[in-house]
């Protein structure tokens, strides 16, 4: 009584594990692609609720810019490489590591900074998109409104198709 498998048993339940892998790929390719930039708007928007909090408890303006050295905003519109969280007399409150990986999405803001005002339930409204390489059609954008509050859309405030 022999144990074990033939090398022909082998060879057919390695070309069955080729052929589902093969089928399965595009499928997992885009699910990543979903989890990658969901991950990036779930970041975004806590640092979004970070600062309109900051600006709330410390009763003084707050603002959300991007930062590409974790100490000052950037003034340029692509967040990409940081976020940051800064008091009116340049207090750091929050610094946030880059929003993007090596194949992760990018993110965009309409504005250079989005300012929380403290007690007035203020903000300077912005849009920030968040594209990867499928372009418009799987973009996301974050919408802040003047109460501040953001929210999660698939269209801009316009409800016009996202453009990357």
């Amino acid at each position: 009584m022999s144990k074990g498998f033939t090398l022909i048993e082998l060879l057919v339940a390695l070309a069955l594990t080729a052929i589902l892998a093969t089928a399965a790929y595009p499928g997992f390719g885009a699910w990543l692609q979903d989890s990658r930039r969901d991950a990036t708007v779930t970041a975004a928007l806590h640092a979004m609720h970070a600062a309109r909090q900051f600006a709330a408890t410390r009763a003084v303006p707050v603002e959300l810019c991007g930062s590409a050295d974790a100490t000052q905003c950037s003034g340029a519109p692509d967040w990409s490489s940081g976020l940051l969280i800064v008091g009116d007399d340049g207090t750091v409150f929050q610094s946030l590591p880059p929003l993007r990986s090596l194949a992760g999405p990018t993110v965009v803001s309409n504005r250079a900074a989005i300012r929380f005002e403290p007690g007035t339930s203020y903000a300077s409204p912005a849009t920030v998109t968040i594209c990867d390489r499928r372009g418009g059609r799987a973009a996301r954008a974050i919408i802040v409104s003047r109460s501040g509050r953001p929210r999660v859309s698939e269209r801009d405030a316009s409800n016009r198709m996202l453009q990357c």
